[in-house]
Order: C-alpha cells, then structure tokens, then sequence
C-alpha cells in the first residue's frame, strides 16, 4: 500500500489577507446591520423615494402573458390594445409575472387591472390598486419604458 499525502496549501505570509482588513470588513457589516436595524426599528421614514406628482394621464389595462414572452394587453373594455410575440412582448410579460406575484403574496385575484400613469416631468408608471404595488417604468430603460408608452398613446 502506498500511502497517499494531501497535498498541503502553501502561502508565502504576503499572499494572505491581513487580519486588521478582516476585522475593517467585519465591523463595517456590523456597523451597516446595526443602522438598519435601528432605523427600522425607530420608523424612521423613506428618503430618496421618487416625488409624487400629478398624474397627467392615466389608463386602466389588463395584462396577460406566457413564459415565452408573448403578451396581451386589453383596455378596461376588453379590447385587445396589443397583442404581441415573444420578440415583443418580454418586457410586459415579465412585468406581469411580478405583478401576478405580488397578487399572490397578498390573495387577491390575479386578473384585476392596473393603472398605467403618466406623471409629470414624463415619468410613466404602473399601479396596481388591488396591492399598493407600484413601479417608476423610467429605471427599466428607454426601451422597455417605451413598451408601456406605446400601450398609453393607443386608442
């Protein structure tokens, strides 16, 4: 039998990380849970949340989708607004898998509709009043926030 030797792992002392970095590390995490901690705990309000403004128009939609990403959007009526192809419709799609979670978490029913806004400054949102859930489209991008743009300009 021949005996087997693990290899060792050798470091010169240079390659390590030094200890007083570790602890720097460390007490910033601590510091950091601690901040959260008590500004939760306080109630201490929200800042740097968006401003609320006017709503300039508004339109209630319903949407509906697949995993492939095609997607159908229908006005409060029932009127088929856009129906669109997975090239299309992924951004929409995906915006109404969140939102089908969301009315999940909260038990309401999942076909409602949601209120697509445009702001003043031009910022296009969607809000969904059966959970309070809402989403500033602008953080998205150019393109995907123009998906929705288009849905608000349509007759």
């Amino acid at each position: 039998m021949s005996d087997t030797i693990s290899p060792r792992i050798r470091s010169s002392h240079d390659e390590l990380v030094p200890r007083v970095l570790v602890r720097a590390v460390f007490a910033l995490v601590v510091t950091c849970l601690v901040l959260v901690a008590a500004a939760r705990i306080t109630g201490r309000p929200l800042e740097s949340t968006p401003v609320a403004a006017p709503v300039i128009a508004e339109r209630a939609i319903f949407l509906g989708g697949d995993m492939s990403g095609a997607a159908r959007v229908l006005d409060a009526d029932g009127t088929i607004i856009a129906d669109l192809g997975p090239e299309q419709g992924g951004f929409i799609s995906g915006v109404r898998r969140v939102l089908d979670r969301e009315r999940g978490k909260h038990g309401v029913a999942l076909d409602g509709p949601v209120l697509l806004q445009l702001k003043e400054g031009n910022r296009l949102s969607l809000l969904d009043p059966s959970t309070g859930w809402s989403a500033e489209l602008m953080g998205f991008g150019i393109t995907n926030s123009r998906a929705f743009a288009r849905l608000l300009d349509q007759p």
